[in-house]
């Protein structure tokens, strides 16, 4: 069976909600703990939240229950962080933007505009030879597509990286107001 390229067979995906107080520097010290201790960052996304004194930082990262431990300690000794934790898929809504160009001449243009549809896409840019498309979803519907499409040719493609807010009542911001008590 073919490995799925964009998603390889690594451990467990996790996602961390972190707030921080909005200062310069901050990012830079958080990406930097992973540096140290050897984690990678699968995608990072930040963000002033509804109150400007803070941002929301988005991580996501791979490893097991000792991993995402070891993670949380570490952010938890940084002065600037002011929550943090962990987002269940189960519990949470996630999302991603990704733009991709395609080459898209002839026939395949028709079978691009039909993918388009059936994934629920934005055609964003056209040209005689080439489309740019604009899709919005859970992480994994963006790595479907980018599969199914890549037989035609991508030219070029960037991805925003995750953002997550939790169903229901519960907020990662209603903690931090719980913290900070």
């Amino acid at each position: 069976m073919e490995q799925n390229k964009t998603t390889p067979a690594t451990p467990d995906k996790f996602v961390l909600g972190v707030i921080v107080a909005n200062r310069y520097g901050v990012l830079m010290r958080v990406s930097s703990l992973f540096a140290r201790r050897g984690f990678n960052i699968d995608s990072l996304t930040v963000s002033e939240t509804e109150d400007p004194d803070s941002s929301r930082i988005t991580i996501t990262a791979r490893g097991d229950e000792a991993v995402r431990s070891q993670i949380i300690k570490q952010l938890a000794k940084l002065h600037d962080v002011i929550c943090i934790d962990t987002m269940p898929s189960d519990t949470t809504v996630i999302r991603e933007l990704m733009l991709i160009k395609l080459r898209a001449s002839g026939e395949t243009r028709r079978e691009i505009l039909d993918a388009v549809n059936v994934f629920r896409c934005k055609v964003v840019d056209f040209t005689p030879d080439e489309v740019c498309i604009e899709m919005t979803g859970h992480p994994t519907k963006l790595d479907a597509f980018i599969d199914f499409v890549a037989p035609y040719g991508i030219i070029e493609m960037c991805r925003t990286g995750v953002v997550a807010v939790e169903r229901g009542s519960g907020s990662l911001i209603k903690r931090m107001e719980a913290c900070q008590e």
